[in-house]
């Protein structure tokens, strides 16, 4: 019997959880929000599906469950320009979900943003195995910058490290594409800005986060084995400690199953240590009492 729970359940969160009803993965469903109105019109909506998966809103049940996935909290608005400025307010909002799940030992996955920040905080505060937490972001990230190469006539084979934020790293090396410093930092400026085109269209991205999350969560039920860029817990990678950052990873049954560092070229790895620095300063701030 496999179970997930969506602490959180909007536009993402109700979004993932469909696409899990539908799948055929998962036997149970535990559902979690804040607002009680939106929790019960999502669980009733998703009773209609007439899937055979049973579907409980009871908060205590959420630790039992094989996968938690961490959807809750304030999302960017066109006032809110980047993800770090989310903070101090979801903070309290993870420090929630630590409350609900005192040792856990299942697999959690951390969407709502800073994810990174909020992925260490959580990997401190629940004290789970660094290969049980995974911070969301990079997949995304590399879409997008896939996109962006398609556009210029460039091999779409790119992938994202870094921070998922204003820090991302956008790759260049690993597909051998001979990008010049200048269209590098054009393409960085435009990937940096590239959800809040859609949040001032539409209030909220919503299609591609609930495909790639759905990708990830797949990957852990069927214990796939595949290469993902996932936010992960840094122990020296790269000389890096104390935060979580984005970087290749390997994902299976059991979360994160090896950590890769291929070789960065110089402005990659210098773009890098930034986003490295940038995040640990963030999570320094972090209250873990």
């Amino acid at each position: 019997m496999t179970s997930l729970a969506v602490f959180g359940t909007g536009r993402i969160g109700g979004g993932v959880a469909s696409r899990a009803v539908s799948s055929g993965l998962i036997d149970n469903l535990v559902l979690y929000d804040c607002y009680q109105p939106l929790l019960e019109a999502q669980r009733l909506d998703l009773e209609h599906m007439r899937c055979p998966v049973t579907i409980s809103t009871n908060p205590e049940k959420i630790a039992a469950c094989d996968i938690i996935l961490y959807t809750a909290g304030l999302p960017r608005n066109p006032n809110i320009k980047t993800r770090a400025a989310l903070l101090d307010c979801n903070v309290p909002v993870a420090a929630e979900l630590a409350a609900l799940i005192p040792e856990y030992k299942g697999i959690l996955i951390v969407v709502t943003n800073p994810a990174d920040v909020l992925t260490y905080y959580l990997w401190k505060k629940i004290g789970l195995s660094k290969n049980r937490i995974i911070g969301f972001g990079g997949q995304l990230d590399g879409a997008r910058f896939n996109y962006e190469l398609r556009l210029r006539d460039l091999r779409p084979d790119g992938i994202i490290l870094g921070e998922h934020g204003e820090h991302q790293v956008p790759i260049f090396s690993l597909a051998g594409l001979d990008v010049d410093l200048s269209s590098r930092e054009e393409i960085l400026t435009t990937l940096r800005n590239a959800s809040m085109e859609i949040i001032k269209g539409k209030g909220a991205t919503e299609y591609a986060p609930v495909y790639h999350i759905w990708q990830l969560v797949s990957a852990i039920l069927t214990d796939s084995k595949e290469n993902f860029v996932c936010s992960a817990i840094m122990d020296g990678e790269y000389g890096i400690s104390g935060c979580s950052l984005g970087i290749p990873v390997i994902i299976g049954r059991e979360g994160i199953l090896s950590v890769k560092t291929p070789e960065l070229d110089s402005w990659e790895m210098e773009h890098y240590l930034n986003a490295a620095g940038f995040v640990t300063d963030l999570c320094r701030r972090l209250n873990f009492d």
